[in-house]
């Protein structure tokens, strides 16, 4: 699969712009950790793109991300992919075991927490966010309540950078694609 078919799959079952701009922020974060590891950034990159490319058509933890993994099983995804797709989700029991699944884990929780704390900047721009900022928002509960924060914990610990670098690294992948997230 390449890039321009992940893009119109994803197209094809996602209908809101929130969530295609989620799966490009987290492609954006997917694609600066290849480049940072040495590994095949445009696979890494429709992996990022297309992980919650079922959530709308399938929400719950019964059927998320179990049926679009079944979509992408039958079209030839490699199986690594598919491995990182289900270890994304706590829920599945699927183990992160490769590069690419913590990395998945990872950036996945991170970019929305940065994406809410860019839109409550006076110029809702992510180059003006502070990495800082995103640590002490982070901290407040009531601040993007649906956030996993353990996620984004465990995941920097799983990729052996502290908390800071990884925040860091993010902000600036997601500010590379900022016009295509409307940020």
């Amino acid at each position: 699969m390449n890039r321009d078919e992940a893009w119109h799959l994803l197209s094809e079952w996602t209908p809101s712009d929130s969530l295609r701009k989620h799966g490009l922020a987290v492609e954006a974060a997917m694609r600066y950790y290849a480049r940072k590891f040495g590994e095949p950034e445009d696979e890494w990159g429709i992996v990022g793109l297309l992980h919650d490319f079922d959530y709308e058509r399938y929400p719950t933890e019964q059927d998320h991300p179990f049926r679009g993994v079944e979509h992408l099983r039958t079209l030839g995804v490699p199986e690594l992919w598919l491995e990182a797709i289900l270890a994304h989700a706590q829920h599945t029991g699927v183990e992160a075991k490769a590069l690419m699944a913590k990395t998945l884990l990872a950036c996945d929780e991170l970019t929305g927490l940065i994406t809410a704390a860019t839109f409550v900047l006076p110029s809702r721009k992510v180059a003006d966010l502070k990495p800082s900022s995103v640590r002490k928002r982070m901290k407040e509960s009531g601040f993007a309540r649906k956030v996993n924060r353990e996620d984004i914990i465990r995941g920097a610990d799983l990729l052996g950078i502290s908390l800071e670098e990884h925040i860091t690294n993010v902000v600036e992948a997601m500010r590379e694609v900022s016009d295509s997230l409307g940020l």
